[in-house]
């Protein structure tokens, strides 16, 4: 009987793992939220609860959106809902003394000057379900901020956002500045936004430019896990 019992239960769990990648690839916060919870309340190892049932869903919510089939909103409520579904499972992970694998450390934000947000908050959020201790500088970050932080987080990859033809200077100032504090070699620099393009990336001096939030996200990962 006690065999049955724990076959059931394992079954069960395997269950609401599924649910929660379901809940994030049908855009819905509010469910995701209330399926983790009860993720919890199941006892379901919470690590794998993040790993095949939240990012799974938010990978799939990006090869949609790679493919055509979902649109830039359909992109940020599927964002937001594998972050409702972390914010319950995350508290759980310390509660348990878990610790989730790190595939890397990134920082990234928008330059000084722009205040656009959603591709960033997009990018920040694939590499968190990628793996990545993401810090989010947010936004109209200025050049001291960005070398402060890698100085003092010690990032793999410093991320910088530019979505308007005159803020993209910052981009420039900003890997100089890294050059000049004696930083520019522990880090690697990637840049994105609609006003940035691989030539300008490479005339700067920049590791790396992507031109959606997916390959961004791919980039990150061939520089650190060879993928």
């Amino acid at each position: 009987m006690e065999n049955i019992n724990t076959g059931h239960e394992s079954l069960e769990k395997e269950k609401i793992v599924e649910r929660l990648s379901e809940a994030v690839l049908n855009l819905d916060p509010r469910s995701t939220e209330e399926v983790a919870k009860e993720a919890v309340r199941m006892r379901t190892d919470p690590l794998e609860a993040i790993e095949k049932g939240l990012a799974r869903g938010i990978r799939q919510v990006g090869e949609k959106y790679g493919a055509g089939e979902f649109f830039l909103s359909d992109l940020i409520m599927g964002g937001e809902a594998f972050k409702a579904g972390l914010k319950v499972l995350e508290p759980e992970l310390l509660r348990r003394k878990i610790e989730r694998k790190s595939t890397g450390t990134f920082v990234l934000g928008t330059v000084a000057g722009d205040i656009h947000s959603i591709g960033k908050d997009i990018v920040a959020t694939l590499l968190t379900a990628a793996g990545f201790e993401v810090s989010d500088l947010g936004v109209d970050v200025p050049v001291e901020k960005f070398i402060e932080s890698v100085r003092a987080l010690k990032p793999d990859i410093l991320g910088m956002s530019a979505l308007m033809s005159t803020t993209i200077p910052t981009q420039r100032e900003v890997v100089e500045a890294l050059e000049a504090a004696g930083l520019r070699d522990r880090v690697k620099v990637m840049i994105g936004g609609a006003a940035t393009s691989e030539r300008w990336g490479k005339e700067i001096g920049a590791d790396a430019w992507a031109a959606t939030a997916h390959e961004g996200v791919e980039k990150a990962k061939q520089f650190l896990v060879g993928e």
